[in-house]
């Protein structure tokens, strides 16, 4: 079976074409993010889209409230993980494209239309935007070396959040509810090898709040180094050549660090590449604590 992209399928008037930001169902996940609830789902209604849900995992600063305030639909997240969470939400949407944001994400006017558009125009079946931080401090100047350098724009094989995915294939095809972390990787590689499906980066621009603390560098880690223990122990069981596991392993230097160094769409300075070397080693670490704690 192959994934086929929303342009292509047969009607008439390809109705793709005329596809807006009223077509979109907004999916946010949660949990205690009173920081940038309110200014991520403003936006979304700004930019047009008329089907908000959140699935919150049990906030107790107030971020339930704010969401019921300016949802559609607030549903609790049943804690076993982001995927099955992101899945609960997903079952609630109708409309042909499904967005995924983060709660710390801020869409800006006219950026969603362009994920659409790029979508449509290039037959992917699931586009990402990029993210920015304001700010030239130590931490958002080199989040946001790191991010202009691993995330141009262009065809990728895996997207990570904001994601605008085709609504009919992703509530046939959800994410693994058993994935906590690696929810997006372990999508994008099963619909590429199940479906044909593919994936890319937009020329859209979404903006990033609350993530400019140290404590917030460190948590990004920790969650990339949960992904990266989980992601790799699961392709072992599952049957990876020598060569897949090798790769996998040297992943987050080649992305976090080699990547960004040498990407003609950015500039390093010396505190900058300081930054990468930090993040890397971060990353490793949380990676190897994670692996030491799970079952053999």
């Amino acid at each position: 079976m192959s994934a086929q992209p929303l342009g292509d399928r047969p009607n008439s008037d390809n109705p793709a074409k005329s596809l807006g930001a009223s077509d979109v169902a907004a999916v946010v996940c949660t949990m205690n993010s009173i920081s940038g609830i309110r200014e991520c789902l403003t936006s979304l209604r700004r930019s047009g889209v008329e089907e908000i849900v959140v699935v919150d995992a049990s906030s107790t600063d107030g971020t339930e409230e704010v969401a019921r305030e300016l949802a559609d639909w607030v549903v609790s997240d049943p804690g076993t993980g982001l995927g099955r969470a992101r899945n609960t939400g997903i079952e609630k949407t109708t409309k042909p494209l499904i967005l995924n944001m983060g709660s710390d994400n801020v869409m800006p006017d006219g950026e969603l239309q362009k994920m659409i558009d790029y979508l449509v125009v290039n037959n992917f079946h699931g586009v990402s935007a990029q993210t920015v931080i304001e700010g030239d401090d130590w931490i958002s100047s080199g989040l946001n070396t790191w991010r202009q350098g691993r995330f141009p724009e262009g065809e990728v094989s895996i997207i990570g959040t904001p994601t605008l995915f085709l609504g009919d294939l992703l509530r046939s095809h959800p994410y693994d509810p058993t994935r906590v972390f690696s929810d997006d990787s372990e999508l994008c590689e099963r619909w590429s090898k199940e479906l044909g499906a593919r994936f890319g980066i937009s020329n859209a621009v979404s903006a990033e709040i609350g993530k400019t603390s140290w404590d917030e560098v460190k948590i990004r880690c920790r969650m990339y180094g949960r992904s990266d223990a989980e992601n790799y122990a699961n392709g072992r069981k599952g049957g990876w050549t020598l060569a897949r596991s090798m790769q996998s392993l040297a992943y987050p230097l080649k992305k976090d660090f080699l990547t960004p160094l040498s990407s003609s769409h950015t500039k390093v300075s010396p505190k900058d590449l300081g930054f990468l070397s930090v993040f890397t080693a971060l990353r490793y670490w949380n990676w190897a604590k994670n692996a030491l704690r799970r079952p053999s």
